[in-house]
Order: structure tokens, then sequence, then C-alpha cells
């Protein structure tokens, strides 16, 4: 009788790959996210639908150069998204969609007066096209069975939407009616059982003219730096510590620059784990090391994807 053990293995190695794809989908779309595997392969047409929920307590995970102080608020988000492989002339590349709801609760200080704030609505929506340029060819699903990482060289342009909650009444909003443009390149290296990923990053705002009664603000780009250590055990769970720094995002009002420089460190960790070939469930939190403006924020979330198409 044949042997089932060499194809049990290249189930679970398509699948362990596969559910690694997206492992950064569940996330709200924000400048300082950490996103481990943003850079992986998967078979071309396979497609992508994840459900998460994030809860944030601290600063304002949406806008951290909000002028307030003093910030105790609490966000719950649910994100649904959908996501597909495509192959860019030759290239493996996805493309994907995400839209999140929150419910903000809390209070905080802005120009010496205290603000509480409940509200509840979308939040921005991001598309984002990513494609690896190097070492990570477009492959069907009988050819990626053979597919071995090693150095995976990518880019990704991410735009938010300002389709979010805005009240230009209130200082706290979960919409910030304003578009984002982030730019990006990053890497993935395998080494045996480890991976390890770098990204860098700018995230470029247009202006906002119409902030909390009328006035102009804008903001300047902020750049973000992230690390990744990746262990991918042979069950096909795999788990990663994760690391970002983020700096710039100085503001403007009405023509007068804002000393609010940003310059945060973010530290964190993923658990993420196949359920089967068409779904996997991952785990992942994060929190506030440093940062120079004191709106910092901890974050704990839950997300689900199923896949289908491209043959699985």
């Amino acid at each position: 009788m044949p042997n089932p053990k060499p194809s049990r293995r290249r189930t679970l190695a398509i699948t362990t790959l596969v559910a690694c794809v997206l492992a950064a989908i569940a996330s709200a779309a924000r400048p300082q996210d950490i996103e481990p595997r943003a850079y992986s392969n998967a078979p071309v047409g396979v497609n992508f639908l994840i459900a998460g929920y994030a809860y944030t307590r601290g600063g304002l995970a949406f806008d951290t150069s909000l002028p307030i102080d003093d910030v105790s608020l609490q966000t719950s988000s649910a994100v649904l998204a959908y996501a597909r492989v495509l192959d860019l002339w030759g290239k493996s590349a996805k493309f994907d969609v995400i839209a999140p709801y929150t419910w903000v609760s809390g209070s905080a200080v802005y120009a010496g007066q205290p603000i509480d704030r409940v509200v509840n609505g979308l939040a921005n929506a991001a598309l984002r096209l990513s494609v690896n340029l190097y070492g990570a060819p477009a492959l069907n699903l009988e050819q990626f069975r053979g597919y071995q990482q090693d150095l995976i060289v990518g880019a990704s342009l991410r735009v938010t939407v300002p389709w979010g909650q805005y009240d230009d009444t209130r200082v706290v909003n979960i919409g910030t009616n304003r578009w984002s443009f982030k730019p990006e390149v990053g890497f993935s290296k395998a080494i045996g059982q480890w991976t390890l990923e770098g990204t860098a990053a700018a995230t470029f705002f247009t202006d906002n003219d119409d902030f909390y009664g009328g006035h102009a603000r804008s903001q300047d780009p902020i750049y973000s730096f992230q690390g990744h250590a990746i262990y991918s055990f042979h069950s096909g769970i795999w788990a990663s510590l994760d690391g970002t720094y983020f700096i710039g995002g100085r503001t403007t009002l009405d023509g007068v620059r804002n000393y609010d420089l940003q310059q945060n460190w973010r530290v964190g960790g993923t658990l993420a784990f196949p359920v089967d070939l068409h779904n996997s469930i991952k785990l992942y939190g994060s929190s506030g090391v440093s940062a120079r403006t004191g709106n910092s924020y901890d974050l704990v979330g839950i997300a689900w994807q199923y896949r289908w198409g491209g043959g699985i």
C-alpha cells in the first residue's frame, strides 16, 4: 500500500504556507500596525475571507498625533477583509480590502479641558496591492507543492479611504477625514524553521480641511520600520516576536507648526495555527514601549481566515 505520510506532509506544508499569507490582514489599517508575514507566497487564484476582532486601551490607535492628553480610551473593532492571490507578469501578488467597524468610549484632555467620547461607526477602509519582486514566483497549486522559500523581496502600496465616521464638532473620531498612502518595501528570509523579516515604509496624508470646527490640519509623513522573528513548528503552527519603530507625523494647524513629533516603539507577538486546509486562526497582541507624544496604547486581537479557490 502507498505510504500516506509524504502526501500528508505536502498537504500540511501547503496549509501552513497558505495560512501565513494574510496574517496581517485582520488588523485595522494604521500607520503603526505590526504585520508579520506580509511578504510570502501562495498559489495563484486562492481567495481569503478574514473576520477579526481587536481591542485597544490607552491612546487613540487611529490617530496617535491628535492633540490630546491623559488619554483613557477603549476601542473594539470588528474587521472584515477579502484578498486574492494574483499573477502579475510572473510575480506573485496579492490584492486585499479591509473594512473595519469600531466602538470607542473613554475620556481625554484637550486644550486643558476634559472631554468624554462614546461613538461607534465605520472606520476608514483600506486597499492594498503587494507584489513579491524576488524569490516568490507566481505558481499554480501543483507548482506550489514543490516551492521552498529562501529570500523574498517585495513591495506594496496601501491606500486608506476616508469613509469612516467623522464629526467636525468633536476632537475624537473614528474616521480621520483624509486619505493616506503607504508605500512599503520588505524582505523575508527563511533559515530552517526560522524566518527573519524586515520592512520599511512611509505613510503620507492628505490635509483635513474640516478639523474640529473647520480648522485646516496637515501632517508630515510617518516613517516606520518593522522586524519579525518567526518560528514555524512541524504541526503547522507558527509564532513570531514583532517590533516596530515609527517617527515623524508632526502636524500643522492653520499654518502653525505643532511640537508633536512622534517617535514611538511598539513590541508584540503573534500565534497562528491552521485548523484544516481551508481555515486558520490567529491570536496577536502588542504594546507601546516608548511614546514621545504620550498617546500610546495596548492591543489584543483574534482573527479567523477562510480560504478557497486556486485548486485547494
